[in-house]
């Protein structure tokens, strides 16, 4: 089974022709924007100039945490041995300590980047810089929903990292990490940009990671993923892995979330997001076809909240936003990334289509909620496509009078859902309210069998379920 870890780091060789480097007055390139070059004296490739100014700015941070005082209720099997030898039996309540690594986002502050789960729960965090010396950090803030924290140290004589432009990444870019694996400083490796906008979320976190099929190992956490010219653009946070050890997959924070997070926490200690109060969800091939749309890209509203600024700027449900603040959106993972990093209080640009038409407008940013998330995920499958062929398996009728909802009492009720059934496998649960088949608003078991018959599929259906709307595709 395989398991996401939150190790972070990166390594794999560069493999290149001897004859790409035959002419080496042609291979040689400046020092200062490339990361291979050719020693003159000893005609070897090499990227020792530019780990000479990347290796300074990358830390190993030690963590420390003391022992927790344990309950004093005991278990009836601790109180038996207990009477049989006499005395409280001794615990092992030593402190326990952990190792990561870090990244100095500015010397002249003593600042240095890091994940939160290097330091989550540390007493005492000690940072030890390439050359030697250490230093006890002050936790300036963290933000879990990146896995990013701050800290800041006293020392001077720091070399800080230079941060490269957001939006520059590429797949097939060539990368270098540096990190303390294993507790082992400076250990450099390399790799490229395997995939860019990976989705590895859980729960509310934010996630818009840089894929590498750089080596990652425990310790690497917090470190430093560059490119060749030496700039910083991302922080090696997780790895994909069934076994704990290196599979080639590796995620770092990329640097557009590490400026913006570092820049509040820096003014005020704590990250504030922005919400626009839509619920989206991806596009998926049935619902393009369903709802004769042109592309799969876009994050496609299913619900705006009342009073929220999205209603204020006149988006409607199947509205499909395509830009925000002048980044194209591919999915709801781009709208929902970008949205949270927006401070509330501020203004953006959105790009939309409605009925095939472009429209733009300006929204603002209200601060989110702490648990409200602005996605929601449909019933689809793996692949994320809708497994509805029909409704076989679904028993659909009028609204009971009896159920208040908060949509009103206009649609179909679904009373009841084989486990298993093609209805099931598409998303279909018991207490789901279809509430549009199409472009045809339902008011009732008329409407619903005329709508469906009307039609060979696939269909759109909103759907509200436990006071949520979702689209469902059914072919």
């Amino acid at each position: 089974m395989k398991r996401i870890l939150l190790l972070g780091a990166a390594s794999v060789a560069l493999i290149a022709s001897p004859l790409a480097f035959q002419n080496s007055a042609d291979a040689q390139v400046n020092t200062r924007s490339q990361a291979m070059t050719v020693d003159p004296e000893r005609g070897v490739l090499t990227m020792a100039p530019l780990l000479e100014r990347v290796t300074p700015a990358v830390v190993s941070i030690r963590t420390v945490q003391e022992a927790r005082s344990r309950s004093d209720a005991r278990s009836p099997e601790q109180e038996m041995m207990e009477r049989f030898f006499g005395g409280r039996l001794p615990q092992n309540r030593g402190p326990r300590e952990g190792l990561g690594s870090g990244v100095i986002f500015d010397a002249g502050e003593g600042l240095i980047i890091t994940n939160d789960h290097v330091i989550k729960d540390a007493d005492e965090i000690i940072v030890t810089f390439d050359d030697r010396r250490e230093a006890e950090a002050e936790l300036v803030g963290t933000d879990p929903q990146t896995d990013l924290a701050l800290l800041k140290v006293s020392e001077r004589d720091l070399t800080e990292i230079r941060l490269a432009a957001t939006g520059e990444a590429r797949v097939g870019d060539y990368v270098i990490a540096v990190g303390n694996p294993f507790g082992l400083s400076s250990t450099v490796t390399s790799g490229i940009i395997s995939a860019l906008g990976r989705d590895q979320r859980a729960g509310d976190n934010y996630s818009n990671y840089i894929q590498t099929d750089a080596s990652i190992n425990p310790g690497n956490s917090g470190g430093a993923l560059v490119n060749s010219k030496g700039e910083l653009i991302g922080i090696n946070t997780a790895i994909l892995s069934r076994s704990g050890g290196n599979n080639g997959i590796g995620f770092a924070v990329p640097i557009r979330t590490v400026k913006n997070v570092m820049e509040q926490l820096r003014e005020n200690g704590e990250v504030k997001r922005g919400r626009i109060g839509v619920v989206i969800q991806n596009v998926t091939p049935n619902l393009r076809e369903a709802l004769n749309l042109k592309s799969l890209n876009g994050a496609f509203i299913a619900e705006v909240g009342e009073d929220t600024p999205a209603e204020k700027a006149g988006l409607k449900a199947e509205d499909i936003i395509i830009e925000f603040n002048g980044e194209e959106i591919l999915d709801n993972n781009d709208l929902r990334n970008l949205v949270g990093l927006m401070q509330p209080g501020t203004r953006a640009s959105v790009t939309y289509l409605r009925e095939g038409k472009r429209r733009t407008t300006r929204i603002g940013i209200e601060a989110a909620p702490e648990v409200e998330s602005e996605t929601v995920k449909a019933g689809f499958d793996e692949d994320g496509n809708a497994m509805m062929e029909a409704f076989e398996g679904a028993e659909i009728t009028n609204i009971p009078s009896d159920l208040e909802l908060r949509g009103g009492n206009k649609g179909v009720y679904v009373s009841n859902v084989d486990r298993g059934s093609r209805a099931y496998r598409a998303g279909l649960r018991r207490g789901d309210v279809i509430r549009r088949v199409g472009r045809t608003d339902i008011e009732n078991l008329d409407d619903f069998e005329e709508a469906i018959e009307s039609g060979e599929g696939p269909y759109a259906l909103r759907v509200e379920s436990r006071g949520q709307t979702r689209y469902l595709a059914v072919k």
